[in-house]
């Protein structure tokens, strides 16, 4: 996308519905009632809405949407490449608003994989037994996806070093963001001596260097910049964004699993922005798994190859630290219906307008979120600000 269309849009609600256990609703009513929340956040009704982009674990989730909402869109996406969808999405909202294709977006998604036991297995979601992943990975018992990042957080030990204590750091700093969270799903106390004795899932990562599994559903309202200043909240503006795309579920081919052009995303947003990572204050990254976190930063320019370990010792990352994330408890303690990509969102806009309570960064002007999509097959790289 070019320079021009940075601060064209603006993200003018967010919300999410129900968040932990929700027994008796679907994904979709989930989806609804988020995006009812988020509507009412924005002060926009919904005959305002001309624009849909979800995406669930079903398919046609925009139609889907639009229907039980009583919606009759002139645009709809249900594009999904995983955890990263809604991001991409709001790159596409953009680009649709731009064109004149509709004026109001609504962005949601929904899961109740906790409810439904689907992800009990580990291993995701059925596979076409005719697909790649079907042929040469569900037999052999790969448990996916974290399978393939317990390799990932392999190779990382064995190239530079890394140590299990630094994922605890990880999973214990978006505990106590959590703790400053009533809206987290977990929020007992934990410690890295905890995170490390919890039980091995895929080594060398355990229990708890891995996501939650919950039901929620979350929703964004995009419009553009001049409607969105007519708006009573405060607006939060799109200033950079890129995508890049590699892959299905399989990374046969993948060079090297430690290096998946997160920073060309990055890149790009900042070069669309034109701000530098000195100015970013808030970020959020995808904190599927804890080495997740630890390669985005990596990848992102944060900090130098091989360099995270370090970079996240001593609560670097908890609240009070020196580089705070993920600051409503992440993936991995405020919930994980599935797909995240939406709750970063969200959260980059609380901060930015400053409604965060006890967990309220004293400086939010800028965020980055980032989010990859399926198995490192894809990233997305957004930067907001105010």
């Amino acid at each position: 996308m070019t320079q021009n269309l940075s601060r064209s849009i603006a993200i003018a609600g967010v919300a999410e519905s129900d968040l932990g256990k929700v027994p008796g609703k679907t994904a979709l009513e989930l989806q609804a009632q988020a995006a009812g929340r988020a509507l009412r956040d924005a002060g926009i009704a919904l005959s305002e809405v001309d624009g849909v982009f979800a995406h669930t674990d079903d398919r046609f989730s925009s139609l889907q949407l639009s229907e039980y909402l009583g919606l009759t869109p002139r645009y709809v996406d249900s594009t999904n490449v995983g955890g990263m969808s809604n991001i991409l999405h709001i790159r596409h909202a953009m680009a649709a608003i731009a064109a004149g294709m509709c004026s109001v977006a609504l962005v949601t998604y929904g899961s109740t994989q906790l409810s439904d036991g689907s992800r009990k297995s580990g291993a995701g979601t059925a596979d076409n037994p005719a697909s790649p992943r079907g042929q040469f990975v569900a037999p052999y018992g790969q448990l996916s996806p974290i399978g393939y990042y317990a390799m990932v957080a392999q190779l990382h030990m064995h190239r530079h070093g890394t140590t299990p204590q630094d994922l605890a750091e990880v999973a214990v700093a978006a505990r106590r963001w959590a703790q400053l969270n009533p809206q987290a799903y977990r929020r007992e106390p934990t410690s890295i001596d905890e995170v490390m004795a919890s039980p091995v899932i895929a080594s060398p990562l355990r229990q708890r260097d891995c996501c939650l599994v919950t039901d929620g559903g979350g929703a964004l309202v995009i419009t553009s910049a001049a409607r969105a200043r007519d708006l009573p909240g405060k607006p939060v503006y799109v200033m950079g964004i890129a995508e890049s795309h590699a892959h299905h579920y399989t990374p046969f081919d993948t060079a090297d699993w430690l290096d998946t052009n997160v920073a060309g995303t990055a890149e790009a947003a900042f070069r669309m922005a034109d701000v530098s990572r000195e100015d970013i204050d808030v970020v959020q990254i995808y904190d599927h798994f804890t080495i997740g976190v630890l390669q985005s930063l990596e990848e992102l320019g944060f900090c130098g190859r091989g360099e995270a370990g370090d970079f996240v010792a001593d609560g670097a990352l908890a609240p009070g630290g020196r580089f705070p994330i993920n600051t409503s408890g992440g993936g991995l303690s405020y919930g994980h219906p599935g797909m995240f990509g939406t709750f970063l969102v969200i959260e980059a806009v609380r901060q930015l307008r400053g409604e965060c309570g006890e967990r309220q960064l004293p400086k939010a002007e800028l965020a980055l979120c980032h989010a990859p999509g399926l198995v490192f097959s894809c990233n997305t790289t957004m930067i907001l600000g105010v």
